[in-house]
């Protein structure tokens, strides 16, 4: 039960977010959104603006700035006049201080011709298209069998539809830059990123520069949630301003002003059939998904891929329909795809449990598989029926009466709901160094991202088992991109990849010094030969190679959530008495921040059940709630009892830590446990989330 490594740090104020870094002669950029949901800029005046003492200059579509790649629409600023969603960044202002940028954007008069926005997801839109992959590299459709036919000859069959709204992710720290140009023409951007080689990457082929010229220093990141793995156009906007008005400037995205330019989660519209025999043995499996994406460039999230991972079923069918839509473009958000699919899939498998009148858990447990449904890969560890019976004797589930509807206190009803969780276990390519130091200290090296995961700490608990090294003994650099090369901290993969790197690199570091131990607290290291030289000795690992021989596993954590609701039958609010989820998912590096990673996971879950909702304004096109007043997200209260667990698991086929991402996993199957949770207190089913007040009123 490790502390986190930057802890004082964080709660004292010494830890340095992108904004926070101090740079002489420092000005500020304010950014000008689109007005209009379609249509062109006609033209942009700013006389009013650059009369005002203080402002430095006006970037807009009228004297576009150089770029040397524009293939990315939503990276590619004031390139062209077309504005393809409200809020889309339109021009921006430099000013000596952030009060003069912004009274300097209010000035800016930008005239438009206007179109109508079409901005509204439907299952029977006719603009709706097959993409040729969902993210990342997944099919768009798969199948086995034959389906129809199973699906019409089953005992007993669910036909279900079920609604998600767009989410956004709104991270404690909104997305910031500090962008500096140098003499020689280099570029230093201070980023709140989740990935600082990724930024690096993609910013010097923006600008046309050498990646070695641009240096992104991201060693404290307040959240992220996805919405800072990819640059957004905030990097971009940053690095405009400075070499315009050639000084640092300072772009932070107004929590206002995130909800069109940072990414959210895509609404869907999921219909599921289910077709099993009068055991619940499933026959057939149909999970067909709608999703919008923009007209700037395509994002189609996975949503269905987690049903081709969950159940074995002879026949299967799984779809992804997308419409470009005239909206900003939908992107990562925890566990992009897990999260609405299994939504909808563990909602679904409530619906045929009570269809077949057998117990939810004995359900999952009979469907269960040992081999990936759709690859027929073995699984490298499944241990989703431990987490099922685990949480069940955590949870009381013993007891509880299977009739949905009957458990009253006062004008309170009482329920209780049970769903799967399940999240892929990727491991990405990075490298690191590890260096022993003439002190007895080791230096670890790797641009990984700390999101507030705790992953400082556990790569640094890693370097120490490898080097049989006390923690105090070893220093861990991350979050810089002039540091070893290493993969975005997404997927749940940065633990496992950058880890896999900290161990190669710290073996290779042992073998260099042929089996040379530590002396003690401030102790000096000695080889055979005498001392280790003034510089010390450095070993790198590249994982590349390695990551490409693994042998073929279908690598996969698994998790089941429990919950408990009470519904005020008079107000229609619901609160989560307690929750509890139980998890799968390898060696646990740190007990401790893992645990709050799965909390964590669970709250947003709770947030997506009962109360996260981006409105759409059908006829303007833009988002409605768009500040933390207005788009709730759990509070503290609405967290009464949450707990989190996991199952002993040994797995052999992942890396060396054999540890599996927890990211995102708890959040997957949360809101389904709610809503299910939800039907067995009111006996009516919801599909549609989230599940508010005004929507259960209508019902009860």
């Amino acid at each position: 039960m490790t502390d986190r490594l930057e802890s004082r740090d964080k709660v004292t104020g010494q830890a340095r977010y992108a904004f926070e870094y101090q740079v002489e002669n420092v000005a500020y950029a304010s950014a000008v959104q689109a007005s209009v949901g379609k249509g062109e800029v006609r033209s942009v005046d700013a006389e009013a603006a650059l009369r005002l003492p203080g402002v430095l200059a006006v970037l807009s579509c009228e004297d576009p700035p150089r770029l040397s790649d524009t293939s990315d629409g939503e990276l590619a600023l004031f390139q062209s006049r077309t504005v393809s969603y409200r809020g889309q960044f339109v021009a921006a202002v430099v000013g000596e201080t952030l009060e003069t940028a912004r009274e300097g954007a209010r000035l800016v008069r930008v005239e438009y011709a206007t179109e109508t926005p079409d901005v509204t997801l439907r299952a029977d839109h006719p603009g709706l298209y097959k993409p040729d992959k969902v993210n990342p590299v997944f099919p768009a459709d798969t199948g086995q069998g034959e389906p129809e036919d199973a699906f019409r000859n089953s005992a007993v069959r669910v036909n279900v539809t079920y609604t998600t709204p767009a989410e956004h992710n709104n991270p404690m720290e909104p997305h910031t830059t500090l962008a500096q140009w140098h003499g020689d023409g280099s570029l230093t951007l201070y980023d709140s990123t989740q990935g600082a080689s990724f930024v690096q990457a993609t910013i010097a082929g923006i600008f046309g520069l050498d990646p070695s010229q641009v240096r992104v220093v991201s060693p404290h990141v307040g959240g992220g949630f996805g919405s800072k793995g990819t640059p957004r156009p905030n990097v971009v906007l940053a690095a405009l301003a400075a070499r315009a008005v050639g000084r640092p400037v300072k772009f932070a995205v107004p929590r206002q002003q995130m909800f069109a330019t940072t990414g959210y989660r895509t609404p869907t519209i999921q219909r599921v059939r289910l077709g099993a025999d009068a055991d619940g043995r499933l026959n057939a499996i149909f999970h067909e998904v709608f999703e919008q994406t923009s007209t700037v460039k395509e994002f189609a999230e996975q949503t269905a891929t987690p049903t081709r991972v969950m159940y074995q079923a002879p026949n299967r069918h799984t779809s992804h329909r997308v419409v470009a839509l005239d909206v900003p473009t939908p992107s990562w958000m925890r566990a992009p795809g897990e999260t609405p699919g299994m939504y909808a899939l563990e909602s679904a498998i409530d619906e045929l449990a009570i269809a077949v009148g057998i117990d939810p858990i004995e359900l999952r447990v009979r469907n269960d598989t040992d081999r990936e449904p759709e690859s027929g890969l073995p699984f490298s560890s499944r241990n989703l029926v431990a987490c099922l019976r685990e949480g069940a004797d955590r949870f009381g589930w013993d007891g509880r009466d299977p009739a949905p509807g009957v458990r009253r206190e006062g004008r309170k009803l009482i329920g209780t709901g049970v769903a799967s969780s399940t999240y892929p276990a990727y491991l990405m390519p990075s490298k690191a160094t590890a260096r022993a130091e003439p002190d007895g200290t080791f230096t670890v090296r790797i641009a990984a991202a700390d999101i507030g995961t705790g992953a400082r700490t556990a790569l640094g608990l890693i370097a120490a088992e490898t080097l049989k090294a006390d923690l105090d003994q070893v220093k861990v650099e991350i979050g810089d991109s002039s540091l070893p090369r290493a993969s975005v901290a997404g997927g749940s993969a940065g633990t496992a990849s950058w880890g896999t790197a900290v161990v190669r690199a710290c073996e290779a570091l042992r073998s260099e010094l042929n089996g040379l131990v530590a002396g003690g607290h401030g102790g000096s290291l000695h080889t055979e030969n005498g001392s280790l030289p003034p510089e010390g000795v450095e070993a790198s690992a590249d994982t590349t190679a390695e990551i490409k021989a693994r042998d073929e596993y279908a690598r996969h954590a698994f998790g089941a959530q429990f919950a408990e609701v009470e519904v005020d039958a008079d107000t229609g609010e619901i609160r989560v008495r307690r929750m509890l989820g139980v998890f799968a998912a390898g060696r646990i590096i740190n007990p401790k921040t893992a645990r709050s990673q799965f909390i964590g996971g669970m709250t947003m879950g709770i947030g997506m059940a009962l109360m996260e909702e981006s409105v759409m304004d059908a006829e303007f096109g833009d988002y409605l709630n768009r500040d933390l007043a207005q788009y709730h997200v759990p509070a503290c209260a609405d967290v009464r009892d949450i707990d989190a667990a996991w199952v002993e698991e040994s797995d052999p086929h992942l890396n060396p830590l054999g540890s599996k991402g927890i990211g995102e996993i708890g959040i997957v199957g949360a809101a389904a446990a709610v809503g299910n949770a939800v039907h067995h207190a009111t006996g009516i089913r919801f599909r549609d989330l989230p599940l508010t007040p005004a929507r259960l009123l209508r019902e009860l």
